[in-house]
């Protein structure tokens, strides 16, 4: 009878880990590929003015970084200001050309990098999703348009027309 639970609890030991191992790379692809859906359908409803659908990807917490140093808004803000865009039929085209996802150890928190073509020419993406139940919400995501470093010189004392006093305005804590 011991012969019998030994050899039981070895084989049950040995399925868990072969289900363990060869289940973490499938469910990771698998997880990547709905979050590159899941980003691609977020940029697509912008370009489609879908409201309801772009929003509805954000979480109730979330917060979104724009180009302009003055755009910190959370999920509301964002709202307001995105909500004249999408009335008007269409708000902004991003699409990926290049991303990159990583994972948390528990699987429950990833964060990606993305190039994107978009009427600024080349910007980034970057953000933070968190699953909530089945689903992956954004939760946070920061908007930069580059500056390729050949001209970077050049486009500097542009900036510094418009940022200098939000630079300033900020550090005196005069928010």
């Amino acid at each position: 009878m011991r012969k019998i639970n030994f050899l039981y609890v070895g084989m049950s030991l040995l399925t868990i880990s072969f289900t363990m191992f060869y289940n973490i790379k499938p469910n990771v692809e698998n997880e990547k590929n709905t979050i590159h859906s899941l980003l691609d359908q977020w940029h697509a409803a912008a370009a489609k003015a879908d409201h309801a659908t772009y929003f509805g990807m954000l979480s109730a917490d979330s917060h979104y970084i724009g180009t302009d140093a003055t755009e910190n808004w959370d999920k509301k803000a964002f709202d307001a200001f995105a909500k004249p865009y999408f009335e008007k039929g269409r708000a902004w085209d991003f699409k990926a050309v290049e991303r990159n996802i990583y994972f948390s150890k528990d699987g429950k928190v990833a964060w990606f990098d993305e190039l994107l073509d978009t009427w600024m020419k080349g910007c980034r993406g970057s953000g933070v999703l968190e699953k909530e139940g089945k689903t992956w919400k954004i939760k946070h995501y920061v908007l930069s348009m580059t500056v390729p470093n050949e001209v970077t010189d050049k486009v500097l004392p542009y900036k510094a027309q418009y940022e200098d006093a939000v630079i300033e305005k900020l550090k005196s804590g005069k928010n």
